[in-house]
This record gives structure tokens, C-alpha cells and sequence, in this order.
């Protein structure tokens, strides 16, 4: 998530559940954004019949899984369409309006070993509801001044939804998209983004263990033109900078995940799945 649009949320969610998918990780994308534009880049018709994650929302007569739709090998989607953008109003409606998204997502079970939402650029019943649900948050962001200020008031946002409704969310980072490793002001950007996590290892927040991720998200034409085609950038172009950068950061994350598990299982067999 991010509350600022046009920094990268979109291509992070799809191209980073793409590289957890190629390595044979069952992954589904969550499409929250009334755009639609993770739907759109893997592909989907929206103009298509069919449920989406409006209805998963407001209407749960049916499973979420009738509305989840195949996008490539081990990669599924929960398709978004416009119709989404009435759901704030809607929701506000409905009793725990908040707990929507969580209840659906867990009434899948153990189909998926990740889940990607894709958040819409605002902070409505959308977005608490995607932090309601989630373990763990990625800020995808550019490396300018102005970026930085609003993570700030993002984690703010995350401590309060931790705070009300899910004390088990944390951030687990920042990824920086069109990085230009050239520029002075990005490398200070980065610099001073460093030492503020380093800062908040001292205190109890959600993003206490929180860092930057690596690698950085190289400047990439290929992942801007991959959308048009309905394509993720290991489908359009996967010889690309911008594909080595997400199959090398799935790989840090999927390491990171394993070697979890397996302290885990080392430490409590019978709940290392739980």
C-alpha cells in the first residue's frame, strides 16, 4: 500500500506475486482497487461476466472462490472492476465493515501459501479492510523527498488499524520502484529512510522490524509497457532489468519466508503450518 497513486503498488503486486508464483508458490492477487488495474495486467476482461471482489465484499452467499479467476501457472486473481468504488458507501452499511475482506480470505484456507493485495490510493473501508487482513505490509515508493514524508504518515495510518483491529500487522518494508542509483537526492532519500528504521528497532511499532527491501526496482520501460499486453514482465520481457529485480527480491522474500518456517518446525512441529 501507498497513499500516493503512480508509484509503483501495482507492478510491486503483480510482478512480485508473478515471481512467488514461477518458483511454484501457490499466489493469489487481490485486485482492491476500484481501477482495476491489477486485473488488467494479468489479463483479465473487465467487461467480462463473472463475480468479483465487490461481491466477495458485500454479498457472501457465495465463496470467494467462485469469483477467483486463473491468470498463470500458480497465479490466480480476485478480479476487480469500477463497480468497487461503491463499496466504500456500501460497506459503511454493513455490520463489521471492516472484517469483510479477513473473513473471506480465510474461508479459502490453506488453498494459497501467498496473498497479494493490491490497495487503492486512498485510505476508506478499502484499504482498513486489506490491513485488517493482512500479516504484513509492502510500501512500494520512489526515492524523492516528498515520498518519504508520506511514509511516515502511512505507518501511522498501519499503527492505528494494529492498534483497533489487527495487532498482528506488521511492515515489513519499504521497495523502491524507477530507482535511479545515479542520483544524489535518491541515495540521501534512501539514506535517511535507513536510518529511520534503524531508529524504530528501539521501540514497540508495527514497523519495528521493518527495512529496505532489496533489490531495489530498476527505472524500466518494459514494466510500464507490460500492462497493455496483459502480461507480467516474466511473460513480456523476461530477460528485462525489471525482471531480474522482482525474481531477485521474490527470491530474498521467499528465503526470508522458508527459513521462518523451518525455525518454526524446528521449534514447534505441530504448529509450524498454523
Amino acid at each position: 500500500m501507498n497513499q500516493k497513486g503512480g508509484v509503483g503498488k501495482t507492478t510491486t503486486t503483480v510482478n512480485l506475486a508473478a515471481a512467488l508464483a514461477r518458483a511454484g508458490r501457490r499466489t493469489l492477487i487481490v485486485d482492491l482497487d476500484p481501477q482495476g488495474h491489477s486485473s488488467l495486467h494479468v489479463g483479465v476482461d473487465l467487461n467480462a461476466p463473472g463475480r468479483t471482489v465487490y461481491d466477495v465484499l458485500i454479498d457472501d452467499s457465495e465463496p470467494p472462490s467462485a469469483a477467483i479467476r486463473p491468470a498463470v501457472e500458480h497465479l490466480d486473481i480476485l478480479p476487480s472492476t469500477v463497480d468497487l468504488a461503491a463499496a466504500e458507501s456500501e460497506l459503511a452499511t454493513l455490520p463489521e465493515p471492516h472484517r469483510r475482506l479477513d473473513r473471506a480470505l480465510a474461508s479459502l484456507g490453506d488453498r494459497y501459501e501467498f496473498i497479494l493485495i493490491d490497495c487503492p490510493p486512498s485510505l476508506g473501508h478499502l484499504t482498513v479492510n486489506a490491513l485488517t487482513a493482512a500479516r504484513e505490509v509492502i510500501i512500494p515508493m520512489q526515492a524523492h523527498f516528498l515520498a518519504l514524508q508520506g511514509v511516515v504518515k502511512l505507518l501511522e495510518t498501519v499503527r492505528q488499524v494494529s492498534q483497533a483491529y489487527n495487532p498482528r500487522l506488521r511492515v515489513s518494508g519499504v521497495v523502491l520502484c524507477m530507482h535511479d542509483t545515479s542520483s544524489a537526492h535518491t541515495r540521501e532519500v534512501v539514506a535517511e529512510l535507513e536510518s529511520f528504521f534503524e531508529q524504530s528497532r528501539q521501540a514497540e511499532s508495527p514497523w519495528k522490524f521493518a527495512r529496505v527491501l532489496r533489490p531495489a526496482i530498476r527505472r524500466n520501460i518494459k514494466l510500464a509497457e507490460c500492462p497493455s499486453f496483459g502480461q507480467t514482465i516474466f511473460q513480456y520481457a523476461p530477460q528485462a532489468p525489471g525482471a531480474e529485480d522482482y525474481a531477485a527480491l521474490g527470491a530474498a522474500l521467499l528465503k526470508e519466508w522458508d527459513a521462518m518456517l523451518a525455525r518454526l518446525q524446528a521449534n514447534s512441529p505441530q504448529d509450524a503450518t498454523a
